[in-house]
């Protein structure tokens, strides 16, 4: 069920309304910022980010059984028969393993310990930055959807002056009650990478194994798709620096 929480409303000025589900394994977050941001329009893009995520989880989850990718990896589903966002996602994991050298991987080992095609590296950032679109449908609004930390930041139709950038926090992966830098965003991106609140979990697949290090990377660009896999590579590899110049390495906790 959505958790609905009103944030600010003040009369003729925008008020931002918050919506929070459980989607993907974890809570995500749509703030509207509109004159009136109860109106049914909104309400009902909304509804349709969140029911978005949920069918993205269905195709692409490798936690569920009964999901495309793992039917997929077991031989159970014709790649023909496969819903058309997996030759998508596919094409784009492909690009980005090119884009960065290798050093972003979506040949991994899922939780029933088999080896695979596994897109989870890209495919949250790909989900939120489709599901921000229908917002984009909407007349007069500004939007932040946010991710487990990966966010998109937008505006509707018609909101073609000025507005408060959103002010998208950097937590100190050393410490979650700590916000190490700012970053200002009207139309965009934000990914960070690390191991703080999921412990070691990006693979390094030169090496095969899991980054232990601590730190993390922040990018930001015009895309979460993109932004999403350059905040993973460059945390793999510190060197790195995003080939797109449209991409830019926001922050780096060492």
């Amino acid at each position: 069920m959505s958790k609905e929480v009103r944030v600010s409303a003040t009369d003729r000025r925008p008020a931002v309304r918050a919506f929070v589900e459980q989607v993907m394994g974890m809570p995500i977050s749509v703030h509207v910022r509109a004159l009136d941001p109860d109106r049914p329009d909104v309400q009902a893009a909304v509804r349709n980010v969140f029911a978005h995520l949920r069918k993205v989880d269905d195709v692409f989850s490798t936690w569920r059984g009964d999901g495309e990718v793992m039917r997929l990896r077991r031989g159970e589903l014709d790649p023909d028969q496969a819903h058309p966002w997996v030759a998508e996602v596919r094409a784009l994991t492909d690009e980005a393993e090119r884009m960065t050298g290798g050093v972003f991987t979506s040949d991994l080992v899922g939780p029933d310990g088999s080896r695979g095609w596994d897109p989870t590296g890209l495919v949250k950032g790909w989900a939120v930055a489709g599901a921000a679109d229908y917002l984009r449908e909407v007349d007069e609004v500004a939007f932040s959807v946010n991710a487990g930390g990966d966010i998109v930041c937008g505006r509707g139709r018609g909101m073609s002056g000025q507005h408060t950038p959103w002010r998208v926090g950097i937590q100190d992966p050393t410490d979650p009650m700590r916000v190490v830098a700012v970053v200002e965003v009207l139309d965009g991106a934000v990914a960070t990478s690390g191991s703080a609140a999921r412990g070691a979990h990006v693979i390094d697949p030169r090496t095969g194994t899991a980054v232990t290090r601590s730190g993390s990377v922040t990018v930001t660009g015009p895309d979460l798709t993109w932004a999403d896999v350059w905040a993973t590579a460059c945390y793999v590899e510190p060197t790195l620096e995003p080939s797109d110049p449209a991409y830019v390495v926001a922050h780096r906790v060492d």
